[in-house]
């Protein structure tokens, strides 16, 4: 006696066509949010490094301008402005002053009388090795 058994309506969903496109469009379904997913990590991971990145380069102006912070805030920084844009000097100090007796205003200004413009640095060699000091 051979039992034969009829199929059941769960055996035959699971072999007709409309299982497998249900099957295939879910699969795909899942295989789309993961690449999605996938994509948005990576995303978020490079902003992450980005900002951390600008983080370091924050921090490091951060610190120097720290510094020149402290600086200007020295002693040092007072006295140095004071010295050369208030021409202030400390007490006992005594102040010498030096003037420019420059030969080459003077040899650029007989060369250019009449001309009224400044001569360059090369030219003024020139004139200075060929025509020498009268």
């Amino acid at each position: 006696m051979s039992v034969r058994q009829e199929p059941t309506r769960l055996k035959m969903f699971f072999s007709s066509r409309l299982f497998v496109v249900l099957f295939f469009g879910l699969s795909l379904l899942l295989v789309f949010g993961f690449i999605r997913s996938y994509y948005r990590d990576y995303k978020v991971k490079e902003e992450i490094r980005q900002l951390e990145t600008q983080i370091d380069a924050l921090s490091k102006q951060k610190l120097e301008s720290m510094e020149i912070l402290q600086y200007v805030m020295s002693d040092d920084y007072v006295e140095e402005k004071a010295r050369t844009e208030l021409n202030l000097k400390k007490p006992g100090e005594g102040v010498m002053i030096v003037e420019d007796n420059n030969t080459e205003k003077e040899v650029s200004n007989e060369e250019n009388e009449g001309s009224g413009r400044i001569l360059r640095n090369p030219l003024k060699w020139w004139y200075y090795f060929t025509k020498g000091k009268e």
